[in-house]
C-alpha cells in the first residue's frame, strides 16, 4: 500500500504526526461539544404576520396566499413553503435548499415582506422574521411567583428585567414569557352614557389621540442659564386621562370620566401558568447556535443571583426543567 511505503521512506514525519495527535487529543476532547442534540442546520425562516380581529379565512386569502406567491417569485433557493392561518395570525415557514446561504435568504425575505406591506390590508404590521434550527430546544425554565405582586407586575418583571438581562448570555435565547397579564391602560366605554350624550366610540378615540401626543421639546435660554423644556401634550397619570375633555355640546364640556372609565388594566389573557397552584409567569431559555447546553445553563444560573439583587424581594424565582442534568448524566454513563 502507498501509505505503508510512504511511512517506511519518511519514518520521522509519521513519528511527529503521531506525537502531534497525542498532544492535541486532550485539547480536542475538552473542546468537543457534548449536548442533547447535535448542531442540525436546517435552513428555514418563519414569518409571523399579525392583524388583530381578522378571521382565519381572511388571513389566508388576503395575507398568507399573497406573501407565499411573492416569496416564491422573489426569494432564491426556496424548497417548499408551509403556512398556517389562525385568527389574527399567519405563520409562514419558508424552507430552503440544502447549502443555501441563510443570511442572503433572510435579507431577501425581510425585503420582500416590507414591500408587501403596501399591498396588504391597511394597518397590517411588519412581520416577525425568525430563524431557528432543529437543535434550538429549551434547556432551562424559570418560574416567577409572588404572594403580593399582581400578574401584571410579574409579567413586567419577567419581560422587562429578567428576560433582557438573560439575553446577554452567549448562545441563549429567551422567548416571550408565558402566563401573566400584559399591562395596558384601558378605556372602558359606557354605552348608555355615550348614547345619552350623543357621542360615539369614534369621539373617544379622537379625544385620546388628539390629547395624548409625543411632541419634540427643546431648551429655553434665560440670561446665562439654559433650561430643558418639557411639553405637557401627554398625560402622566390615569387620573389625568379621566379628566380629558371629549366634546363641548351647547357650552357644556363632556369629560372622559362622564362616558368612560380609564384604568390600569391588561389585554385579554390567552394563557395561564401555575406554579404550585399559584398563578405566575414562565420564562423559557432555549439553546441557540452552537453553544453548549452546559455552558448556557451554568451562565444563566450564575446571572440569576445578580439579577434577583436588582428586583424586589417579594418576587420568588424557581428553576426547573434543567436539561444540563440529563447531559451530565449522559456524560457519566459514557465514561463509565
Amino acid at each position: 500500500m502507498w501509505i505503508v511505503r510512504l511511512a517506511l521512506r519518511r519514518p520521522y514525519t509519521f513519528v511527529v504526526l503521531a506525537l502531534a495527535i497525542i498532544l492535541l487529543t486532550p485539547v480536542v476532547l475538552l473542546r468537543t461539544p457534548v449536548d442533547i442534540f447535535p448542531d442540525i442546520n436546517i435552513p428555514v425562516i418563519s414569518l409571523v404576520w399579525t392583524y388583530n380581529g381578522l378571521q382565519p379565512q381572511e388571513m389566508e386569502q388576503r395575507i398568507t396566499s399573497n406573501v407565499e406567491r411573492g416569496v416564491t417569485t422573489l426569494v432564491s433557493d426556496v424548497e417548499h413553503i408551509e403556512s398556517q392561518s389562525l385568527s389574527g395570525i399567519a405563520v409562514i415557514k419558508v424552507f430552503f435548499q440544502p447549502g443555501a446561504n441563510i443570511q442572503t435568504a433572510l435579507a431577501q425575505t425581510a425585503a420582500i415582506s416590507q414591500t408587501f406591506l403596501r399591498f396588504l390590508p391597511p394597518g397590517t404590521t411588519p412581520p416577525l422574521v425568525i430563524i431557528y434550527s432543529a437543535s434550538t430546544v429549551p434547556v432551562i425554565q424559570i418560574g416567577l411567583t409572588s404572594d403580593t405582586l399582581s400578574e401584571q407586575q410579574l409579567f413586567d418583571f419577567g419581560n422587562y428585567f429578567i428576560r433582557t438581562q438573560l439575553a446577554t448570555v452567549p448562545g441563549a435565547a429567551t422567548p416571550f414569557p408565558y402566563g401573566g397579564k400584559q399591562r395596558v391602560i384601558s378605556v372602558d366605554i359606557n354605552p348608555t352614557s355615550l348614547q345619552a350624550k350623543g357621542l360615539s366610540a369614534v369621539d373617544i378615540v379622537n379625544a385620546v389621540s388628539a390629547q395624548n401626543l409625543i411632541l419634540p421639546t427643546g431648551t429655553a435660554k434665560l440670561g446665562t442659564l439654559e433650561y430643558n423644556v418639557e411639553m405637557n401634550g401627554s398625560p402622566q397619570t390615569v387620573e389625568e386621562l379621566n379628566d380629558l375633555p371629549v366634546k363641548t355640546v351647547n357650552g357644556a364640556t363632556i369629560y372622559m370620566k362622564d362616558v368612560a372609565t380609564v384604568h390600569d388594566g391588561f389585554v385579554p389573557q390567552t394563557n395561564i401558568v401555575r406554579t404550585n397552584g399559584a398563578r405566575g409567569v414562565l420564562l423559557t431559555v432555549t439553546r441557540n447556535g452552537r453553544a453548549s447546553t452546559l455552558a448556557i445553563v451554568n451562565a444563566v444560573k450564575n446571572e440569576l443571583p445578580r439579577i434577583m439583587a436588582t428586583v424586589t424581594q417579594d418576587l420568588k424565582l424557581s428553576v426547573f426543567g434543567d436539561q444540563s442534568l440529563f447531559v451530565r448524566s449522559a456524560i457519566g454513563r459514557r465514561r463509565a
